[in-house]
């Protein structure tokens, strides 16, 4: 059945894939207008995350917001099927890094690293990083139950140099590049919600208390990683500037938890400035009021 599904779907990804961006984003309107207005795609959920986030706006600024963000939600997606088929060159036009030279200047140091960041804007074409720093690059990812589309999502991420790594093996894999010392930078997507059974920490995020990923934090004290924050910045439709900011160089010397805090505070600052790029159709908050006493 995966198999029937693959050579159904597939090839419409792909002539999809290879139409030229501004007829994509043609498309993306007219998705947009039927998500929003026709199917109403998670708007509840959307609405309810902005209000709990955003208490003090008035109602009619939500409503803009999250308008706004359908539009960015649907472009991202016909961003994600361009992937399939993008050039390098073009991803290399639309998706420029302000100061990659901070990661060439701790690449010097001979250490690894960790590169962690929201859910915000583009995360996708992040892996064009690979072509720009000494690191061997790898993203951390989630497994698609249809082996076939997950083997073309591999290859289509991949072959801007960044591999791709499910989360279960990631430890493995940095285990064996200390051991080897290859020198690697690992990126992590690390705002959404924990499962409750495998949460270690509650904090707020937007005035309210909610479980959140300590992952980042427990692989640079163990294995003695650089932290890194990319925030990435829409620039326009389709083009986008990510900037990298150390949060240390030496993550042992935090009690537990702080790096941790440092990045949430990160996210809330960089979600406050443009709240329509994040993503809000995520159900963030719903462990609320659950946390233990």
């Amino acid at each position: 059945m995966n198999f029937i599904v693959y050579i159904l779907v597939y090839p419409l990804i792909w002539l999809l894939s290879i139409l030229p961006f501004r007829i994509l984003y043609i498309i993306s309107d007219a998705i947009y207008v039927l998500l929003y207005y026709v199917i109403g795609y998670r708007k509840k959920v959307v609405l309810y995350n902005l209000k709990l986030a955003f208490p003090n706006k008035p109602e009619e600024e939500i409503f803009t917001i999250r308008k706004k963000f359908y539009h960015h939600f649907v472009d991202i997606f016909i961003e994600m099927i361009k992937s399939f088929t993008v050039s390098k060159e073009e991803v290399y036009k639309r998706y420029k890094y302000t100061n990659v030279e901070l990661l060439n200047e701790m690449y010097k140091d001979g250490k690894s690293a960790i590169l962690m960041g929201p859910h915000y804007a583009n995360w996708e074409w992040i892996m064009s990083i690979d072509s720009f720093v000494g690191y061997k690059g790898y993203a951390a990812y989630t497994k698609v139950n249809n082996k076939y589309f997950n083997k073309k999502i591999i290859n289509s991420r991949e072959k801007f140099g960044t591999h791709l790594m499910q989360t279960s093996k990631i430890i493995t894999e940095i285990q064996y590049n200390k051991k080897n010392n290859i020198q690697s930078m690992y990126g992590l997507l690390s705002d959404q919600s924990p499962q409750i059974h495998k949460t270690h920490y509650w904090r707020d995020f937007f005035g309210v208390k909610v479980p959140v990923h300590t992952g980042g934090e427990m692989l640079a004290k163990k294995y003695d990683l650089n932290v890194v924050y990319m925030n990435v910045k829409k620039i326009k439709r389709g083009y986008y500037e990510t900037t990298f900011s150390l949060i240390t160089t030496n993550a042992t010397k935090y009690p537990n938890y702080e790096l941790t805090d440092i990045f949430i505070d990160k996210v809330e600052k960089q979600v406050q400035n443009k709240p329509e790029y994040y993503f809000w159709t995520h159900k963030r908050f719903k462990h609320k009021d659950k946390a233990p006493v």
